[in-house]
């Protein structure tokens, strides 16, 4: 790869990023298809975001992704949404349009298409999945529009983050065919219940991400059985301890590596529009 006076950038933005892969699969899938840009990351605090995202504008970046605490409050900085983006009320990767900033969000087809890898379907059975945010909002939205029958949203009730998965539930029952709830995450006996009807466990938020990782996001890991696939959205580490556990209950775990592989593959193609080199990319930073 040689930097020239035609050089495009894309690029992370949020915080923390120094762990992000995103940047060695991204030019890695540059190197591959011959094409002259480059991905860096840049951290950014949450009172800075705006100057970012007008400094990103003013370079004519290639686009950018956007990574937790951001994915919500990006939008407000943006020309446009797509249509999912609307849906999901968050953001994680950013087109630039002729100097028009366009937001979409890849996460949900990301993480379905992980799970599809290791074969599991979620039209299979019920889901209950931790967290409301940007990223577990994606996932419900397109867990339910893949045709999973029954959503649980564990939230707790005494968190910011309730109102929006009330807020999620009422859109996924209005707009899909999927029932969808939501859970106190305070109350044992009924995420419990849930967890022991269910065939899929998402973890959809950083508990248990490093370096905090001796965090579990599931107050009583002993709803946990054999006939759970569980799923983390962290890859950092591979194996977080709720996986851990699980796995100690005979469930089969699923972590964040190739949610990560596929949101970059489609936000790559959005950037771009070729498809990136899935195959290379996996075998040199994925397995």
């Amino acid at each position: 790869m040689q930097i020239t006076g035609h050089t495009r950038l894309a690029c992370l933005i949020g915080s923390p990023v120094a762990h992000s892969i995103s940047p060695m699969m991204h030019n890695e899938a540059f190197r591959l298809l011959d094409l002259d840009a480059v991905y860096l990351c840049f951290d950014t605090k949450d009172k800075d975001l705006g100057t970012m995202i007008r400094a990103l504008r003013d370079m004519n970046v290639l686009g950018f992704n956007v990574t937790m605490p951001d994915k919500e409050r990006v939008m407000e900085h943006l020309d446009e949404l797509s249509p999912a983006a609307k849906m999901i009320g968050a953001v994680n990767t950013v087109k630039n349009e002729n100097g028009r900033l366009i937001g979409c969000n890849t996460d949900g087809e990301g993480y379905i298409r992980s799970l599809s890898d290791v074969g599991y379907e979620v039209t299979a059975g019920e889901m209950c999945l931790l967290g409301a945010g940007g990223a577990a909002s994606s996932i419900a939205v397109q867990a339910a529009l893949s045709g999973v029958p029954v959503l649980h949203i564990l939230n707790r009730k005494n968190g910011r983050s309730y109102p929006n998965a009330v807020r999620l539930a009422e859109q996924i029952n209005a707009g899909t065919s999927c029932q969808a709830d939501v859970i106190d995450l305070n109350d044992a006996a009924a995420v419990g219940s849930c967890v022991r009807t269910s065939t899929l466990l998402t973890n959809a938020t950083s508990v248990g991400m490093a370096p905090h990782t001796d965090a579990v996001p599931l107050p009583d890991l002993s709803c946990l059985h054999p006939g759970l696939t569980v799923s983390d959205i962290i890859y950092n580490p591979r194996r977080t301890l709720l996986l851990k556990e699980a796995a100690k209950h005979g469930c089969r775990t699923v972590n964040g590596l190739y949610m990560l592989l596929y949101q970059g593959a489609a936000a790559f193609r959005i950037w771009t529009g070729q498809d990136m080199p899935i195959e290379p990319v996996r075998t040199k930073y994925f397995c």
